[in-house]
């Protein structure tokens, strides 16, 4: 199968090395690869371009300095880089952030994925950094793909439209539920995690400030209230214990509170909430069900 690749970046100077190197080092090598610098003031477009110099098949587009970065800017930024890979013939596209690195047969091991399964529609793996393992520190689901790295079936991402620009993130998380909501299978695998260079929530904010926004994306995205509190109490249980679950639950309940509006459809969000749901019917049962001996 072949695959194009797509990075927006701004200001990755201190990481796009790693990304970059992870790609050359595939050992199925995709037909474009387009870095989109989203107006860095740093020397991400210039690291680029040593490689550009090198590879053929690598791409830089660089598009115009803005003061804000967000979510929907990321959108728009992938969006320059697909427009120029589209007019290629490929079964697979990939969306991965410039501060992410792999290992050499990462590539081949989901396009095989895909090969096997013609109604898989999204995939990606587990994400492991310096001190988080998402398969260990946060409610890790095989149907979720992290949005730090996502590869689309081509027909797929057509079928979801693309990615929706929504200022405050969840971008990833409304492309994934939209394709299974279509039909399609999603799947993150344990194996070949990628590792993620820049800590969650380093970009825009403290850590602090960071489980607040979490807590509020938790609320606009629709998770049900009873999911919601299972998830404050289990981060209460990891670092920094407690008062980390406590900044979450204020900025899912401060949201709640303010009639924050949702940019998710209303039909989403109730197949988003039955989906949770049926998840702790099943962690439930597990954990009633007597233990065979």
């Amino acid at each position: 199968m072949n695959y194009v690749l797509i990075s927006p970046a701004r200001n990755e100077a201190a990481f796009i090395r790693k990304a970059l190197d992870s790609v050359c080092a595939q050992s199925l090598l995709p037909l474009r690869y387009v870095v989109v610098d989203d107006g860095s003031t740093d020397r991400t477009a210039e690291i680029v371009q040593e490689y550009t110099r090198q590879y053929s098949w690598i791409e830089l587009v660089q598009r115009p300095r803005n003061s804000e970065r967000s979510f929907a800017g990321k959108v728009h930024a992938f969006n320059a880089g697909f427009e120029r890979v589209k007019h290629l013939e490929f079964d697979v596209v990939g969306n991965f952030d410039a501060d992410i690195s792999f290992d050499s047969e990462y590539m081949a091991f989901l396009l095989g994925k895909f090969n096997e399964d013609p109604t898989l529609g999204v995939a990606g793996t587990a994400m492991v950094q310096a001190d988080y393992d998402s398969t260990k520190d946060s409610f890790y689901s095989e149907q979720d793909v992290f949005g730090a790295c996502q590869l689309f079936r081509r027909k797929c991402f057509l079928d979801v439209g693309g990615y929706t620009p929504i200022r405050w993130g969840g971008i990833d998380w409304v492309a994934v539920r939209t394709a299974r909501f279509k039909g399609w299978r999603t799947r993150s695998f344990r194996e070949h995690p990628f590792f993620h260079h820049r800590p969650m929530g380093a970009t825009e904010s403290n850590v602090w400030r960071a489980k607040f926004d979490y807590g509020r994306k938790d609320y606009f995205l629709g998770n049900h209230p009873l999911w919601q509190l299972c998830r404050i109490g289990f981060q209460m249980l990891k670092k920094p214990y407690l008062i980390g679950g406590l900044i979450l639950s204020a900025g899912y309940f401060y949201s709640l509170v303010s009639g924050m509006e949702r940019p998710v459809a209303p039909e989403l969000v109730r197949f988003h909430r039955r989906e949770q749901l049926a998840r702790l019917r099943n962690l439930c049962m597990r954990f009633t069900s007597p233990t065979k001996t």
